[in-house]
């Protein structure tokens, strides 16, 4: 599998708007870019997979795989936030880290 330079930049302009998308939804601030970067990737594949399941299509291009990336990175993000105990909703008013002492 050959993949050029161009397909490399589309993946990561598309990862750093879904995974900066998904980061305001879930969180309300992004990650940082290496951090959007991972969340939108890892998104794409999990919308990429959940989609099809659920007969959703939203068609080709630039667009629909942001859109479709930033629905998987929600997904992924809140499951992230229900294995870990994330403190529910409620823990977003109080900023993301809490209270250390």
């Amino acid at each position: 599998m050959h993949m050029s330079s161009e397909n490399l930049l589309v993946i990561l302009f598309v990862g750093l708007v879904a995974g900066w998308l998904a980061g305001q939804i879930v969180r309300g601030t992004g990650f940082g870019i290496v951090g959007d970067i991972i969340v939108g990737i890892l998104g794409a594949f999990v919308g990429s997979w959940l989609m099809p399941q659920l007969g959703v299509h939203l068609g080709s291009g630039i667009i629909s795989a942001i859109v479709n990336a930033t629905i998987g990175a929600v997904l992924l993000l809140l499951l992230v936030r229900l294995l870990r105990g994330g403190g529910g909703w409620g823990s977003s008013w109080r900023g993301s880290w809490g209270r250390r002492w």
